[in-house]
């Protein structure tokens, strides 16, 4: 049985998209055990009168909210019983327990794992790892999305190792075609922190290198992860996103301007629900968090039900696959330059 906390009170649709996340999650794997975090009397609440196997779930009472504008340091210091605090607190004291996921705040669920949880054997800096589906209809994981603003060449090669076994353990990808997030495609490009970290991964022998990419290439289907610094990652999936979306509000804003456009969308509309779904990114889960000494996942803060559960399916895969022993294991091979 794989037991994994569910902090319910953390996202804009919380605790509702949460909890009913969670028995969906239950419902899809047998060998699940849940423990939703949060005020004990709003959970039993919303359990009351649904159908689920009870001898799965338990409660962690946690009664304290945590604030979308509150300090990560006020959070750890000052919200101990706060559903995301208490869920992390117990996920390092209890060895029982194998992943968390979490749709709040994100600066105090990476300082909370950071301080309280600490980082796998080897690893600098854990790392934030979104999917985003590709042209292709496959996945490319970005590597870090945000946790590290500021980076060494040798954080882009662990983040490289960690998210290349992350795809190939998680989603099956078999001998990820990793590239570093770049100006160019030469290799003599970008600046010195580029061009050293493209030497490593280079020389790095247990990722599949494939050089630099260009950020209009990220869906391309032509990679399976993209290396970048949180700031620079940060941005480019937000941007990915966003035009996504934009593209969709224009797209419906033309059809309606004209009739005969009416016409031809009401032709083509499974099309048009297809590729909605298809940039739908509460279809593919939440960001993980790579290099932690235990599975922590961050779902969107405007996650719904189905992505919650999502989420729990992505926590119980890596815990499955044995990711972190396998991550440390290869690492550790470079541990020498750890801080």
């Amino acid at each position: 049985m794989i037991k994994i906390l569910v902090d319910c009170f953390g996202g804009d649709h919380s605790p509702e998209a949460n909890i009913d996340g969670a028995l969906a999650a239950l419902a899809a794997i047998p060998d699940l055990h849940l423990i939703l975090s949060g005020d004990e009397q709003v959970i039993r609440a919303k359990l009351s009168g649904r159908s689920y196997d009870e001898s799965r779930i338990e409660i962690l009472h946690a009664p304290q909210i945590i604030g979308c504008d509150e300090r990560p340091t006020d959070v750890i210091r000052l919200k101990r019983e706060s559903s995301m605090i208490k869920a992390v607190r117990t996920l390092r004291d209890d060895d029982s327990v194998a992943a968390m996921v979490s749709t709040g705040s994100t600066g105090a669920l990476v300082a909370a794992a950071l301080t309280r949880i600490g980082r796998l054997r080897g690893v600098i800096r854990p790392a934030f790892c979104p999917i985003l589906p590709t042209m292709n209809g496959g996945l490319v994981g970005l590597c870090d999305s945000g946790a590290n603003v500021e980076v060494t060449p040798e954080h882009l090669r662990q983040f490289a190792i960690m998210a290349s076994l992350y795809m190939e353990n998680v989603y099956g990808i078999i001998k990820p075609r990793v590239a570093l997030l770049n100006v160019g495609k030469e290799a003599e490009k970008g600046d010195e922190l580029r061009q050293t970290a493209y030497r490593l991964l280079s020389e790095t022998d247990e990722i599949d290198f494939v050089g630099n990419m260009e950020s209009r290439d990220f869906l391309s289907g032509n990679y399976d992860v993209v290396v970048a610094d949180g700031f620079s990652g940060n941005v480019l999936v937000k941007t990915t996103e966003g035009t996504a979306l934009e593209l969709l509000k224009k797209l419906k804003k033309d059809i309606y301007s004209r009739t005969i456009y009416k016409i031809g969308a009401a032709l083509m509309s499974k099309m048009f629900r297809d590729e909605k779904e298809f940039m739908n990114y509460q279809n593919y889960g939440g960001s993980v968090l790579l290099g932690t000494s235990k599975v922590v996942v961050k779902g969107h803060g405007s996650s719904k039900a189905s992505a919650v559960a999502k989420c729990i399916e992505q926590a119980y895969r890596m815990q499955t696959s044995d990711l972190n022993a396998k991550m440390e294991e290869i690492i550790c091979k470079y541990e020498h330059y750890e801080d």
